[in-house]
């Protein structure tokens, strides 16, 4: 066993605790960009907060492309350690993050390309596409510094460097937090960019951070070397990141390319649905936090064990994730759900929006458990080299309940029926998934042994 895999020793529950706890600030930060952009945005009129409505699913789509590089790099260099193959590992990280930087100039010219014909498939009103095109043309360029930052999060992520990982994801929000408020609405004699200014800050925060985790990276066990990536198969280190970053990025961005079309649908229903949906859905991206660090935390131990043949140490941590999600998602369902009212005014003062936002809320919150369960269980399945399975369970989810309900009932219930198609998606999706990722864990034994005594 490789002393580098510290995972695969000690308390499955220590270790979800330990690796979750720095990420949910890390994550919360990151998610707290996206409340400041709306805040600001929501600054600017009504036109530039429904602009962003539209732009922010496609953002999080494109995020969640970069998202399954990172679990991909996560996954290959947490069995590799857990396989007590420290080299190798290491030539995984160093190429890994080659890969992501080339992953970015790809994504970020394919974008900037398609920004007129995408949003138009969104059917963006023709007087929102400039604000739409002044946000995502600076965005589209600055993806290869977000991919960049996300590939080494991913090396930091796979040695179980969580609280790495959290100094650099805090890193990135501290510099959009200060450089929102100048770069969109001006501040100290600066005019601002406007809604380009978004754009521009999230670009600037990616370099910053960029910078911090190059300098953690070299308090960690994995280092860059990048004459280390000489020493690499080309095709076999791409063939393994691939494997489950593919699928993965695929399975991340499933939701928000759902969120998308429903972002469409709702635009028959007027501006007022639109932004209020777009608003909810940041608070709501907020409220889940905690099960997006979980499902973040638990690649590293579950590969980790996995690589070094204790599957049911593997188990038992999707066990107790599963318990959290459950118990999280439905206690934040009832707080949420008698004060919408309440955080809808920090992004508007129209009633019809605040109307629309305390609606949404009421009913989708009762999802938030399903979603937890379904975005961990896909967390383990990346980990043990399953994305398939995790691919799989969230395509269902988007295009076989929440997108044909939504369609359907659209006509006799207006936006309420976007709402409930997303409620039933995320129960649907979730009970799915508990079956799937135990079945799929359940497939190898693993020695007898220390592991299966410890808790």
């Amino acid at each position: 066993m490789s002393e580098a895999a510290r995972l695969t020793r000690g308390t499955i529950r220590g270790h979800l605790v330990g690796q979750t706890t720095p990420m949910i600030i890390g994550v919360a930060a990151i998610m707290s960009v996206g409340l400041i952009d709306a805040y600001f945005i929501g600054q600017l009129g009504a036109k530039e907060l429904a602009a962003v409505s539209f732009i922010f699913p496609i953002t999080i789509a494109i995020s969640s492309l970069g998202v399954g590089v990172m679990v991909g790099i996560n996954s290959v260099i947490s069995r590799a350690l857990g396989a007590a193959d420290r080299d190798r590992a290491e030539r995984l990280a160093n190429f890994g993050a080659v890969f992501a930087l080339a992953a970015g100039v790809v994504m970020g010219l394919t974008l900037y390309l398609l920004l007129d014909p995408l949003f138009r498939l969104m059917q963006a009103p023709d007087d929102l596409l400039p604000l739409i095109r002044e946000y995502m043309r600076p965005y589209a360029l600055g993806m290869p510094v977000l991919l960049l930052q996300m590939g080494l999060n991913g090396v930091l992520r796979g040695q179980g460097e969580a609280r790495k990982t959290s100094y650099v994801s805090i890193t990135y929000s501290v510099a959009n937090w200060i450089l929102d408020p100048i770069f969109i609405t001006g501040a100290l004699g600066f005019a601002g960019f406007g809604i380009a200014g978004a754009a521009y800050a999230t670009i600037v925060g990616f370099g910053v951070a960029i910078l911090v985790a190059l300098w953690l990276i070299k308090r960690a066990s994995l280092q860059i070397h990048p004459t280390l990536i000489r020493k690499c198969n080309v095709t076999e280190s791409s063939v393994a990141i691939l494997r489950v970053a593919g699928p993965a990025a695929f399975s991340n961005a499933i939701n928000p390319i759902g969120l998308a079309v429903l972002t469409a649908l709702l635009a028959s229903q007027g501006e007022a649905a639109v932004a209020g949906f777009g608003a909810a859905g940041r608070l709501q991206s907020f409220a889940v936090v905690p099960l997006l660090a979980l499902s973040g935390s638990i690649g590293a131990i579950v590969g980790q064990n996995w690589g070094a043949n204790r599957p049911d140490r593997s188990r038992r941590a999707m066990y107790w994730s599963a318990l959290f999600s459950l118990a999280y998602g439905l206690a934040t369902a009832v707080v949420l759900f008698f004060t919408g009212d309440w955080f809808a005014q920090f992004f508007t003062e129209d009633p019809a929006v605040i109307e629309e936002f305390s609606r949404y809320l009421a009913i989708s919150v009762w999802g938030y458990a399903g979603f937890g369960v379904l975005i961990v269980a896909n967390g383990a399945l990346n980990a043990v080299d399953k994305s398939g399975l995790a691919l799989m369970q969230s395509f269902a989810r988007v295009f076989l309940v929440m997108l044909p309900l939504g369609w359907l009932l659209r006509d006799d219930w207006g936006a309420e029926a976007i709402y409930a198609a997303e409620l039933l998606a995320n129960v649907a999706g979730g009970a799915l998934a508990a079956f799937v990722v135990w079945k799929a864990l359940a497939t190898k034994k693993g020695h007898i042994g220390e592991a299966q005594t410890i808790t």
